[in-house]
C-alpha cells in the first residue's frame, strides 16, 4: 500500500479528513475541441497529518503543468480588486513604505497589487510563474519574473543586492507542493527589519462552514494558524500578528517577521484571539478533523435532494460562475447538463468552453436573461452579494438564486 507523508514534517498520513472522489483538474476547462476527448481525473482525497495537523491533498500533478499557463485572472473580480487597493492603502502606512522600499509579491498574477504600489512611487517586483498572466503584468509595467519562488530565486535576488522590505503573497501558499523551500525562500529575501504578509482561506471557516467545495488539486495545503506558526517558527520567522479577512469564504492575513524581531512587544490582540478560536475548535486535537467527512455528505444529499425535486416540478435551473469551487461541488454531487442546463460567467477566458467533468457548457451572463431560469445555483457563494446585485432582474420574472455553502438555501 502506498503511504502518503506530510509535506511539512513528512510523518506518515493516515487520517482522512475527506475524500471527494475522483475529479479533473478543477481549471481544465475545455475548448470546442476538447469535447470528444477523455479527461484525467484524479483521486480528491485530503489528510491530515496527525503530528502538525495540515491538512493535505498529495501532489498528483506537477506545478509546472498546473500553473505555467492559468485561466485565472485576479482583476476581473471588483471586490478582490478593492481589498487589493485598502490593503496597499494599510500597510505602506504601517511600515512606513516609499521610494527607497522594495515590494516583492510572489505570485503576482496580472499586476493586480503591485499596481497600487507602483501609483504611489514604491519599487516593485512580481514573481509569477504563469507566463500568459506575468505578460497582463509586464504590458502594464510591473517588472515581472517569470519564474517559481523558492530558496534558488530568493538566493539569486540577494546576490543582485535586492532584499524586500515587504513580501506579499496571496492565496499561494496553499498552492506550493514544497511548502519547506518556499518558506525557506521568504526568509532569505526578506530584510531583517522587514514584513512578509499572507492571506490564505483559513481552515477553520473552512470546517465550520462546510467549504469542502475550496478543495482542488490547485490548493496542496488548508492551513491553520496552529500549524502555519509551526511551519514559520521551523524556518526562523514568526507570525506576531494576525487579520481575518472576509475574501474566499473566510481568510487570514498573517504578519510575519524575522524571529526575535518584536522581542519585548506584547502579542497583538488579533494573533490571540485566532489562537483562543482554533483551540476552542479543537484544531489542536484529531476529533474535530474526523467529523468533517460527515458534514460533507449532507451538502451533497442536500443538493441533489434540491435539484431533483426542482426537475421533477418541470423548473429550469443555471449557474452563476465558473470557479475552481464550483468543479469541485459539481464533480462530487455528480451534477451535470441532467441538472443545471448552462453556467455563465464574466471572464471572457472561459465563455464558450465547458466545465472540467461535468461538461456544463459556459456562456455570458447575459444568457441568463435570455432564457429565464426559475433558479440560478451561485457556485462563487463567497461573492454572493455581489451576484445577486449584478443579476437582480432575475426577480423580475420570479427567478430565485440558490446557495450550496454551508448549506443549501434559496434566497
Amino acid at each position: 500500500m502506498h503511504v502518503h507523508h506530510c509535506r511539512f514534517c513528512a510523518k506518515p498520513l493516515a487520517t482522512t479528513f475527506v475524500d471527494l472522489g475522483l475529479t479533473p483538474l478543477s481549471n481544465d476547462y475545455l475548448k470546442p475541441e476538447d469535447r470528444e476527448r477523455s479527461e484525467s481525473f484524479h483521486p480528491l482525497h485530503a489528510r491530515v497529518c496527525g503530528d502538525c495537523k495540515l491538512v493535505q491533498l498529495p501532489q498528483i500533478e506537477t506545478p509546472e503543468h498546473i500553473f505555467t499557463v492559468y485561466a485565472y485572472f485576479s482583476s476581473y473580480s471588483s471586490s478582490w480588486l478593492k481589498h487589493c487597493e485598502a490593503y496597499s492603502e494599510a500597510i505602506s502606512a504601517r511600515l512606513g513604505l516609499g521610494s527607497k522600499s522594495l515590494v516583492v509579491e510572489l505570485a503576482s498574477n496580472d499586476g493586480y497589487l503591485l499596481q497600487y504600489f507602483q501609483r504611489k512611487g514604491v519599487p516593485v517586483l512580481g514573481i509569477e510563474p504563469a507566463a500568459n498572466v506575468a505578460q497582463v503584468a509586464m504590458d502594464k509595467g510591473i517588472p515581472t519574473l517569470v519564474r517559481f519562488f523558492g530558496v534558488a530565486l530568493a538566493r539569486e535576488l540577494v546576490q543582485e543586492g535586492r532584499q524586500a522590505d515587504l513580501i506579499a503573497a496571496n492565496n499561494v501558499l496553499a498552492h506550493v507542493p514544497d511548502i519547506n523551500d518556499f518558506v525557506e525562500g521568504i526568509r532569505i529575501l526578506l530584510k531583517p527589519s522587514g514584513t512578509a504578509t499572507l492571506e490564505f482561506p483559513h481552515l477553520l471557516r473552512l470546517m465550520e462552514q462546510n467549504q469542502f467545495d475550496t478543495i482542488y488539486h490547485e490548493h496542496y495545503s488548508y492551513l491553520s494558524l496552529h500549524t502555519v506558526e509551526r511551519i514559520f517558527g521551523a524556518h526562523g520567522l514568526e507570525v506576531v500578528d494576525v487579520e481575518e479577512l472576509r475574501t474566499h469564504g473566510g481568510s487570514m492575513r498573517l504578519h510575519v517577521r524575522h524571529a526575535g524581531a518584536t522581542r519585548g512587544q506584547a502579542p497583538a490582540a488579533g494573533l490571540l484571539k485566532v489562537r483562543a478560536d482554533e483551540a476552542a475548535a479543537g484544531l489542536g486535537g484529531m476529533e474535530a478533523y474526523l467529523a468533517f467527512d460527515e458534514k460533507v455528505k449532507k451538502v451533497k444529499r442536500d443538493l441533489l435532494r434540491f435539484l431533483i425535486d426542482a426537475k421533477e416540478k418541470g423548473k429550469t435551473v443555471v449557474g452563476y460562475g465558473a470557479p475552481a469551487k464550483g468543479n469541485t461541488l459539481l464533480n462530487y454531487c455528480g451534477v451535470r447538463t441532467d441538472f443545471v442546463d448552462y453556467t455563465v460567467d464574466l471572464s471572457p477566458h472561459k465563455q464558450g468552453h465547458w466545465l472540467p467533468g461535468t461538461r456544463i457548457p459556459i456562456h455570458a451572463p447575459e444568457k441568463i436573461l435570455a432564457t429565464r431560469p426559475d433558479y440560478v445555483l451561485i457556485l462563487p457563494w463567497n461573492i454572493r452579494e455581489e451576484i445577486m446585485e449584478q443579476m437582480k432582474a432575475v426577480r423580475a420574472w420570479g427567478g430565485r438564486f440558490v446557495v450550496p455553502i454551508p448549506e443549501v438555501k434559496v434566497l
